[in-house]
C-alpha cells in the first residue's frame, strides 16, 4: 500500500482566519488534483503564531456546525487533511491543536501537551496545554500528531509508538536559530536529526512540516522533510519559501523494517511501567514529574 502525502509549508496572515481558511482550501483543491491522499499543514495554520490577545477571537471548534471547520470537512471527503487552529473547549480554555479530518469527519485533535516558555516563547501566558497523547485509525493505518515542542521531549513520540503508531506527522511553527551554512539554519538541522531518529528508533514513517515567513519579528524557515522506517530521508521541502512537497509513502517498508530489525517487537513495556514508577516514587525524582 503507498501513501501520497503533500506536506503544506504555507505562511499565515496574523489572526486573519478567513484568509488563511481559503488559502487552505486552494491548496487543498491543488493537492487532490496533484494525486495527494494526505495534505499537512503547519502549527497554527489558520490564524498564525504570534497571537498573544488575539486568541479567543480565532479560536474555533472542529465540528461540521463550525463556520471554519465545514468547508475543511467537506473538503477532507476527497483528501485527508491536517490542519493547525486554536481550539476552544466548553469551559472556554484555548489550545493550540491540530485536527486530522476525513471523509467529512473530524478523526482527531490533538492538543499541544508541551508549552514553551523560554527564549522566543511565551505560549503558557495564552494557552492551556493539552494531557493526552494518543494514537488513532487513519484508512492509511494508525497514526499520530505532535506539535513542535512536544517532538523534543523523548517521551511523546514513544507512547504514540507504542499506542500502536506507524505514521508520525509532526507540526511546527519554528522560527529560525542559530546560523549556519545558507540556506538552513541551525534550528532546522537539530529539528532533521530528531526526525532522523525517530524514523529509526521507532522504525516508524515520520513526516513534519513547518512554516515559512515572517512574523512580529520572527523568521520561520519551511524545510518540511519525511523519513521511512529504516531512517532514510525521503522527501525535503526548500527553505525560506512557500511550497507543498509530495511525498510517495510505501507503506510495506514497515514490514521489511521490523522483520530485519524487531525493535518493537523486543520492547519491555512492563519494565518501563515498573522504572517509571519506581523513579516517581523515589524521593529523589527531579522536580519536573
Amino acid at each position: 500500500m503507498k501513501l501520497n502525502l503533500a506536506m503544506a509549508q504555507t505562511t499565515a496572515v496574523l489572526g486573519g482566519v478567513s484568509q488563511n481558511l481559503e488559502a487552505h482550501l486552494d491548496l487543498t483543491k491543488k493537492a487532490r488534483s496533484n494525486g495527494a491522499d494526505l495534505l499537512i499543514f503547519p502549527e497554527l495554520s489558520l490564524t498564525g503564531y504570534v497571537l498573544q490577545d488575539l486568541v479567543p477571537t480565532v479560536a474555533h471548534r472542529p465540528t461540521a456546525t463550525d463556520p471554519v471547520f465545514k468547508p475543511l470537512l467537506e473538503a477532507s471527503k476527497d483528501i485527508d487533511l491536517l490542519v493547525g487552529f486554536v481550539e476552544e473547549d466548553i469551559r472556554s480554555r484555548f489550545f493550540i491543536s491540530a485536527a486530522y479530518l476525513s471523509r467529512g469527519e473530524t478523526v482527531h485533535v490533538h492538543r499541544k501537551v508541551y508549552l514553551p516558555t523560554y527564549g522566543l516563547f511565551d505560549e503558557g501566558r495564552f494557552f492551556a496545554w493539552g494531557d493526552r497523547i494518543s494514537a488513532f485509525d487513519t484508512r492509511f493505518g494508525r497514526a499520530g500528531v505532535l506539535i513542535c515542542e512536544d517532538f523534543w521531549h523523548s517521551s511523546p513520540p514513544y507512547l504514540l509508538w507504542l499506542d500502536g503508531a506507524d505514521l508520525f506527522l509532526f507540526t511546527s511553527s519554528s522560527p529560525g536559530r542559530g546560523l549556519t551554512s545558507a540556506p538552513a539554519l541551525g534550528s532546522s538541522h537539530w529539528v532533521d536529526r530528531v526526525l532522523q531518529a525517530y524514523s529509526a528508533l521507532f522504525t516508524s514513517f515520520v513526516a513534519h512540516t513547518n512554516r515559512v515567513g515572517y512574523e512580529d519579528g520572527l523568521n520561520f524557515w519551511g524545510g518540511s522533510s519525511a523519513y521511512d522506517p529504516n531512517g532514510m530521508e525521503i522527501g525535503h521541502g526548500p527553505y525560506h519559501e512557500e511550497a507543498v512537497t509530495m511525498v510517495e509513502m510505501d507503506l510495506n517498508q514497515l514490514h521489511r523494517t521490523r522483520a530485519r530489525l524487531p525493535l518493537l517487537r523486543d520492547e519491555r513495556t512492563g519494565l518501563i511501567m515498573r522504572e517509571m514508577q519506581r523513579i516517581l516514587n523515589s524521593k529523589d525524582a527531579f522536580n519536573g514529574r
